[in-house]
């Protein structure tokens, strides 16, 4: 296919190629993909200050989304890739083929670097979904700081760069410009622009930025960072959000608050128990869900009051296509047991046959898990209504699942998003938690938002 870039994907491969660091805030749908490949291509056999390139994906991204691009755009055919996934056997021989760019996803990092035993020459770097190495803890982040000082060129993409909050860009940012603009230790970050929010006694749960700590990372950020939205460039279907209201009898909800105020709830067929807050917050949204699982890990029903809204829903499609996100085991084991007794068809989207299908229109109803379906998928072309079965505390998987429909190729001029929310219970505190991230994003956003006038 021939490529006919958008003014902002030429603004933004201008960028990188104008930038030895960047950070890409691309809006989901605006193909960051295809903007990095073209600034790659130029790198490499333009003006040849690149000769090999390491992009790091969520799993699914860098199997299906990377090399699907590269092999889609004409200009782009040039390009040799190999796709270091699978057992260590056959990463080790994609690794060792003589090609422009190797991609690898994320949970590989450490063992390229630390473990494989394969010189790491790369001089140009790609992070797609800059988010997931938000952690300064984690493996992954720690491994790729280690030959951080031999890459020449790195690239950050993501849609959700502070998906938790402002603390998540210390990270991200000191793997690109290894401390340059926010501080190279994560004290004197935390010190010069936020202050103890949540804490017992010496114990801090929490941070607060200081005032006018926001603005001032933005501007520290702002001469490597370009963002945009989709709103902003392309022609977007319209979204409407919706909240489908579910009410549990006294009975269940009496469970659901001893649940809450006990920690522990003792039912026919096992015991539940929370040993700590983050545990309760889980248990707290099985039972919103309307099942928990006990001390032996068995699932317990609690209602049906979710799965009688969403066969609701799926009427009121009236055949129209249905994509379900749904978050644990048994909301999946419970949903696909109500189809099978309405016998509609359905899938889960797991496997490339199951998206070509849904994209297809074969599957009335197809059912995603946000952490394997969030990133990356183009599921816009099977359908344009969603339904949250379950929520999720992450806004950046809110988001990127949200955005599988609702973005770039949509042909209904609406999408519609449903949330379906037990009242009374934590789902209302999830969504609100889910709003509140966004207002910090968005503000990030907006401060570093792409001028393509200049």
């Amino acid at each position: 296919m021939k490529y006919n870039p958008h003014e902002y994907q030429t603004y933004a491969t201008n960028f990188i190629l104008a930038h030895s660091v960047s950070a890409i805030l691309l809006d989901m749908g605006l193909g960051k993909s295809v903007i990095t490949l073209t600034a790659i291509k130029a790198l490499m056999y333009d003006s040849f200050e690149v000769s090999s390139v390491l992009v790091i994906a969520p799993l699914r991204v860098a199997t299906q989304t990377w090399p699907d691009e590269i092999e889609k755009w004409e200009h782009l055919h040039d390009l040799t890739y190999a796709v270091a996934v699978g057992t260590e056997a056959e990463r080790r021989f994609q690794l060792r083929r003589n090609v422009d760019i190797h991609i690898i996803n994320r949970e590989n990092v450490k063992w390229l670097i630390e473990d494989s035993g394969i010189p790491f020459n790369y001089d140009m770097v790609v992070i797609d979904e800059l988010s997931s190495f938000k952690s300064h803890q984690a493996k992954r982040f720690k491994a790729l700081m280690k030959v951080r000082p031999t890459v020449k060129r790195i690239v950050g993409l993501t849609g959700t760069p502070s998906s938790n909050g402002l603390m998540d860009l210390w990270a991200e940012y000191k793997l690109l410009d290894m401390g340059e603009r926010l501080g190279r230790f994560i004290g004197g970050y935390r010190g010069r622009f936020f202050t103890p929010d949540k804490r017992n006694q010496q114990i801090v749960f929490s941070y607060k930025p200081l005032p006018g700590a926001e603005e001032h990372i933005y501007r520290l950020m702002s001469d490597i960072t370009i963002s945009m939205k989709s709103t902003d460039y392309l022609k977007m279907p319209d979204c409407v959000i919706n909240e489908v209201p579910v009410t549990l009898s006294e009975d269940e909800m009496e469970l659901y608050h001893t649940m809450k105020n006990d920690l522990i709830l003792n039912l026919d067929d096992g015991d539940v128990d929370a040993v700590n807050a983050a545990a309760l917050a889980g248990k707290l949204s099985q039972m919103a869900n309307g099942a928990v699982y006990d001390e032996n890990g068995n699932a317990v029903r609690i209602h049906d009051r979710k799965l009688d809204a969403l066969e609701d829903l799926i009427e009121a499609a009236n055949g129209k296509p249905v994509l379900v996100a749904y978050w644990f085991k048994h909301d999946l084991e419970r949903i696909e047991k109500r189809l099978h007794s309405l016998h509609i068809p359905f899938s889960k989207l797991d496997t490339p046959d199951s998206i070509t299908r849904w994209n297809r229109g074969e599957l009335p109803v197809a059912l995603v898990h946000p952490a394997s379906a969030g990133h990356g998928l183009n599921l816009q072309s099977g359908g344009s209504t969603l339904i949250w079965f379950g929520l999720t505390w992450s806004l950046e998987l809110y988001q990127q699942t949200n955005a599988r429909l609702w973005r770039q190729g949509q042909t209904a001029a609406t999408v519609v998003i449903h949330h379906i929310i037990t009242k009374g219970t934590i789902d209302r505190d999830i969504m609100a938690a889910l709003r509140r991230k966004d207002k910090t994003q968005s503000a990030l956003i907006a401060a570093v938002k792409a001028n393509l006038t200049k």
